[in-house]
């Protein structure tokens, strides 16, 4: 059995005492977990890809199935409503037959109008979690994605079972195997688009299947940063590739960064060892009990001493932070907790009551939790040429600037480096290094 097949029957095990624990808490006897459908694309016949909701998929590894639904009672084994209907349009998934369906009751149905029918009948004491209220009330559930309710459930979700890790391992080797396709398609000469072909072919991965768009950005457009329009000409003169991409096992993503310069020696290729050197030292401070917003703080400034180091800018640490420098050149977070969405749920939330901590004034952050053991999380760190940013900065601060400097780097675009880590108690499990991506 491989680690993830073997570590899910204990997922279950902990997602239903978590459930237990939390129904009671709300006074609730259980939950409906709705699959979703396809939403229909506005005056056609199509559909836009359908997406699952990511409740249904921490419980089943079930991505592709709309319709179907869970339902959760506390103290029960959970009933899986498996939707195949009679169709000759279109393929019908087969019963799925794996070792994780002995850990649900499977409840095949063929029309939609049977749903009623299965729902508890002691609906009024069930809540309704998924994206069509209107659904929810013709099956009488009354109590739709209660806020409380969820803040509890996603709060429990920052811990990840042994499953869940192994899920975004995969998703992780996967994700390798297209970054190195793509590396090599860069420095063969590929177009923006030629490599992301490379890398879905790596994968085996369709466009719809990632997690997220890729983003593919060769020179300049490395400081675009959710970069996706992907140019089909290569450009006349290879300077720069970024890649942002990852893949998926069982609806678990992974999130993966990487910058490369197509000639060595030069001002990009040091930016891109240095930031490399800086992305690993900030790993080397990860453990239980360090505050997400303190990890960030400390990143800008080690980007005001490369701003110092590559004479970007000039003046001290503080300085440059205070005067906005270092946003410009750095104006994104460190990273965000990752798992069933790539930017994964309660970043902010510092209990399971829905307490809330917003990053500080004027940061751009997605996590502001204190860390704890089982936690994933990405760390991105990136410096970039936006001359948007740059050109909003005060005078004062435009007077430590070095333009002709910062002209050499403008046609590099940025650099960005990322990994997925989980915390542990001695410090991290790099689900990404551990495969041979440098």
């Amino acid at each position: 059995m491989d680690a993830i097949a073997q570590h899910y029957p204990e997922h279950i095990q902990t997602l239903r005492q978590r459930s237990d624990a939390i129904l009671a808490d709300h006074q609730l006897t259980g939950v409906v977990i709705d699959a979703g459908r396809a939403a229909g694309i506005f005056l056609d016949d199509m559909e836009y890809p359908f997406k699952v909701n990511p409740h249904f998929k921490h419980w089943v590894p079930l991505t592709d199935n709309p319709h179907c639904m869970l339902i959760i009672r506390a103290g029960a084994k959970p009933i899986l409503l498996y939707f195949r209907p009679v169709d000759f349009w279109h393929k019908v998934a087969p019963l799925p037959t794996d070792a994780w369906v002995d850990q649900v009751e499977l409840v095949e149905f063929a029309r939609l109008e049977q749903l009623l029918e299965l729902m508890p009948a002691d609906k009024a004491n069930f809540a309704y979690i998924g994206a069509h209220a209107d659904h929810a009330a013709k099956l009488g559930l009354a109590q739709v994605n209660p806020k409380p309710l969820l803040d509890a459930y996603h709060f429990s979700r920052s811990i990840k079972t042994q499953y869940e890790i192994e899920c975004m391992r995969e998703a992780n080797r996967i994700a390798v195997l297209g970054h190195k396709a793509a590396r090599d398609a860069f420095m063969a000469g590929g177009s923006e688009f030629e490599i992301q072909q490379a890398y879905l072919s790596a994968t085996a991965h369709g466009e719809n299947d990632v997690p997220y768009g890729n983003i593919v950005a060769l020179n300049q457009n490395s400081a675009i940063l959710h970069y996706t329009k992907l140019e089909r000409q290569a450009p006349q003169q290879r300077l720069s590739f970024l890649i942002d991409a990852g893949a998926q096992v069982n609806g678990y993503a992974s999130d993966i960064t990487r910058s490369y310069a197509f000639e060595q020696g030069n001002l990009y290729a040091d930016l891109v060892a240095t930031m490399d050197q800086h992305q690993q030292q900030i790993l080397t401070q990860i453990k239980p009990g360090v505050r997400y917003t303190d990890l960030h703080l400390e990143m800008h400034k080690r980007v005001a001493q490369m701003l110092n180091q590559f004479e970007l800018a000039q003046g001290d640490e503080q300085t440059l932070i205070d005067l906005g420098i270092t946003k410009a050149f750095y104006p994104h977070g460190l990273g965000h907790p990752i798992g069933l969405q790539v930017h994964d749920v309660a970043g902010f939330l510092q209990d399971a009551n829905g307490t809330e901590l917003a990053p500080p004034a004027g940061m751009t952050l997605r996590c502001t939790r204190v860390l704890e053991v089982g936690m994933v999380i990405t760390i991105e760190p990136g410096l970039y040429v936006i001359d948007s940013l740059l050109n909003d900065l005060s005078d004062e601060a435009k007077a430590l600037l070095n333009p002709q400097r910062i002209d050499e780097l403008r046609p590099y675009g940025g650099v960005r480096i990322e990994d997925d880590v989980v915390v542990l108690a001695d410090g991290i499990d790099n689900l990404t290094r551990g495969f041979d991506l440098a």
